[in-house]
């Protein structure tokens, strides 16, 4: 995630719609008193999906189970991702 200031983000706000739409990677505006994200419309819409289909023990159950059969049927495969990179 990147992170800039509210002044360096509003000299330069159209840019950061591009980064975030074209690299899918949010961007953090900080200013002295509240932070806010910008992502992209994609990202957005995919995050609140997946918080919708998780919302409740039986979707997130079914949606696993989907996915370990796929995996099971080499359909699927399983990457680990560093998150700290």
């Amino acid at each position: 995630m990147k992170v800039t200031t509210y002044s360096n983000a509003r000299s330069n706000f159209r840019k950061i719609i591009d980064i975030v739409n074209e690299d899918c990677e949010p961007y953090t505006i900080t200013t002295n008193t509240h932070n806010a994200v910008i992502l992209s419309e994609q990202d957005y819409n995919s995050m609140i999906e997946t918080l919708y289909l998780q919302s409740t023990p039986a979707n997130a159950e079914r949606l696993q189970k989907a996915i370990d059969e796929s995996i099971d049927k080499n359909n699927l495969f399983q990457v680990e991702i560093d998150l700290d990179d």
